[in-house]
């Protein structure tokens, strides 16, 4: 490959920025600029290992989309997404287009359609990090810093928190350098960062990801989810094709041994796998706000459909049994984990897609309907908390603001969830299982479950599996709703 020496780095010779009106060629052409980009450094990083030295600097740059409005004319404001607001120049930039091909065909395919202009892609100048791009090469590893005999900074670009951040999801009125407005939520620097997070935290890599995300805080529901998944598996009308566990293992056939790593990552994440995505991911994020908040904030750079809570919690009614479910309608936020990113005043409303799809699979799987669903199920407040010992601090203060805000169950996890939902514009949900009554004698203690209880659990995850299956029927536009959309939008989803 031919390359241009200047008096700052030695970069690849990629195509002019060039206008097209066809989504799949515009996404053909990011891919060939990416691809031009990432071999150059990996090659030229590879070299300098084997020589021991680097003879100049090497840098490549991010493939772009830019578009330009010229217009007020309004465009279908039913969908959430799809259309710049007012006149002027937007552009983003894009990382691993091949992973996110069907997205960016989608997105560019909607602006182009709403506002009848093209988009113009090519080479942007936010240089590309060389541990990003050596990542999706096996065979490249990047040592450790001080292992090699030159110094990685004086040679390449490395990560820059400059570019690395959430100022477009946090509505801070951030633009680009050269004065252009974001077309999507994430800069390409800050989408590499989730993926390489992802892998770290997740142990399976971002392309077994599919667009319907459940998270859960117990074992038991993993043990549920692969029996569901063989058992899909070896039904071929169920549209399933494959199964996923830790360490990227994959089978696709119900009956395959699974060898997982005997070592398993901080978040073990399952993925049962349907074409285009619409399948239905896994992920044991633990106990805690704090792990809560880290597997949504690089699960959203995927930009799923729908990710819905399904764990445990307190239940805090004297009336509430073992085993009832909590169908979250609001949430009071303890965590604190996100208080610098949405303050705790900001609103976390119910999404109705949502709710309906979690009552109407409680429904399904527990054959009770209408009033008799509220022998097992309550709506209301779920209340997250920091503090997993609330119980031993004096009960005076968190229980009167339980009460206050009428809160019926109390969790670590489930308005973190929500609320990053909420600020990502992915549609969340909550629907948990009642393992304990503090406030009432009955403390999460060896022998305290009951036969109700168990019944219950084992049903619990099925009704969130049902509950995805139903939002899969769902139209894009239905579900990702305008209330989650802020004043000054990205035209991407």
């Amino acid at each position: 490959m031919n390359t241009q020496k200047s008096l700052e780095a030695l970069s690849p010779d990629v195509p002019e920025p060039e206008v097209f009106t066809d989504a799949a060629k515009a996404v053909e052409r990011l891919k060939e600029i990416y691809r031009i980009s990432a071999k150059f450094l990996c090659d030229n990083f590879e070299d300098a290992l084997k020589t021991g030295k680097a003879e100049a600097r090497y840098r490549a740059f991010y493939p772009e989309i830019r578009f330009t409005s010229t217009s007020h004319t309004k465009s279908d404001t039913r969908l959430s997404f799809g259309h710049v607001a007012e006149p002027g120049e937007y552009s983003t930039t894009v990382t691993r287009p091949d992973l996110f091909a069907h997205y960016l065909e989608q997105q560019m395919t909607l602006l182009m359609e709403n506002h009848d202009m093209p988009v113009t892609i090519g080479a942007s100048e936010i240089p590309m990090p060389v541990h990003f791009a050596v990542a999706n090469d096996a065979s490249v590893t990047v040592p450790q810093d001080g292992a090699m005999e030159f110094s990685l900074r004086d040679c390449f670009d490395v990560p820059d928190l400059e570019t690395t951040h959430d100022n477009i999801v946090n509505g801070s009125g951030y633009s680009y350098p050269d004065g252009s407005s974001p077309l999507s939520m994430f800069t390409a620097q800050r989408v590499d960062y989730s993926l390489a997070r992802l892998s770290h935290y997740t142990a399976t890599s971002a392309e077994h990801f599919q667009n319907h995300i459940l998270f859960t805080n117990y074992q038991f529901y993993v043990e549920e989810f692969e029996q569901y998944a063989r058992k899909m598996l070896a039904d071929k009308s169920s549209g399933y094709t494959s199964f996923v566990s830790t360490g990227n293992v994959e089978i696709t056939d119900g009956d395959a041994p699974l060898d997982v790593p005997p070592k398993l990552p901080q978040m073990p994440t399952y993925h049962l796998k349907r074409e285009g995505g619409a399948g239905i991911t896994l992920v044991n994020i633990g106990v805690g706000p704090s792990n809560a908040k880290t597997a949504t904030d690089h699960i959203a750079v995927l930009r799923p459909h729908a990710w819905l809570m399904v764990g445990h919690c307190a239940g805090l009614r004297n009336s509430q049994q073992l085993g009832d479910f909590v169908l979250a309608h609001a949430y009071l936020r303890e965590d604190h984990v996100l208080d610098d990113d949405l303050p705790v005043w900001v609103p976390i409303p119910a999404l109705a897609e949502i709710q309906i799809a979690l009552e109407t699979a409680v429904a399904d799987v527990t054959e009770l309907k209408g009033y008799d669903l509220k022998r097992i199920m309550r709506t209301g407040t779920v209340a997250t908390i920091d503090n997993r010992n609330w119980e031993l601090r004096d009960h005076s203060g968190p229980v009167q603001r339980l009460s206050q805000s009428r809160a019926i169950g109390l969790d670590m996890e489930s308005a973190t969830i929500a609320a990053n939902g909420f600020r990502f514009r992915v549609p969340y949900g909550t629907l948990l299982c009642v393992s304990d009554k503090p406030l009432h004698g009955e403390l999460k203690l060896p022998g305290m479950a009951s036969d109700f209880y168990k019944t219950q659990v084992s049903r619990h995850l099925m009704i969130g599996l049902r509950a995805m299956e139903h939002l899969r029927e769902m139209p894009l536009e239905r579900i990702h709703s305008r209330k989650l959309r802020s004043f000054e939008e990205t035209a991407f989803l």
